[in-house]
């Protein structure tokens, strides 16, 4: 890994974020922050359970990481260049690869994070099966785009399936969209899953 961010300038703070690393939700204080990425230390009876060799053996499948910094409205992610140990602290260095700073404040109002994908699945509608694309996922519920535009009613309750995610299951159908393009956008809420945990989706709840 790259052990400098070459960044120039950073700003020292106290600040609280959440990471999602390893298919677990952490706990961090941000110690500084530039354009490019944040220096985190883990929470300290988090950190202290571990040691840097077991975070790089999380990251050993990928280095990018999910980031919620509530404070700051940033959310997205960001790549591990660095971990350290000081004093039995473990810090990280994060930088910033797909990150959102929400301006109206609306990503703090919902209940859960929404973390923005695109994989392929199923929804039984009007009696068929119709592909589609998942723009967002979370541990609540899915935004799909279908390329046809058919008829859906908000209160529908159907079957999917998303075999790249694992996921398959009832989910409710709660508001229909149409897009400019002559396909539709479905906000979908789970209803009744085989699993409750979905891999590589962080909660972030408030």
């Amino acid at each position: 890994m790259n052990l400098d961010l070459n960044r120039p300038y950073r700003k020292n703070l106290m600040s609280h974020g959440l990471i999602y690393m390893g298919g677990e939700e952490q706990d961090i204080t941000i110690k500084d922050i530039s354009l490019t990425g944040v220096l985190a230390e883990l929470k300290y009876d988090q950190a202290s359970t571990r040691d840097a060799k077991d975070i790089f053996n999380m990251l050993s499948a990928s280095t990018t990481i999910d980031l919620y910094l509530p404070e700051m409205r940033l959310v997205g992610e960001a790549e591990v260049v660095r971990v350290d140990m000081l004093n039995d602290h473990i810090l990280v260095a994060l930088e910033f690869r797909n990150i959102t700073y929400d301006v109206d404040n609306q990503l703090y109002k919902r209940k859960v994070h929404r973390k923005n994908m695109t994989v392929p699945g199923r929804i039984l509608l009007n009696g068929e099966y119709h592909e589609f694309h998942t723009v967002n996922a979370s541990v609540d519920g899915l935004m799909i785009n279908l390329a046809e535009s058919i008829a859906v009613d908000a209160g529908e309750i159907t079957a999917f399936e998303i075999e790249r995610l694992a996921l398959e299951g009832e989910i409710k159908v709660i508001w229909a969209e149409r897009t400019a393009d002559g396909g539709i956008l479905l906000g979908l809420q789970y209803v009744h899953m085989e699993k409750t945990v979905i891999k590589g989706i962080p909660r972030f709840a408030r």
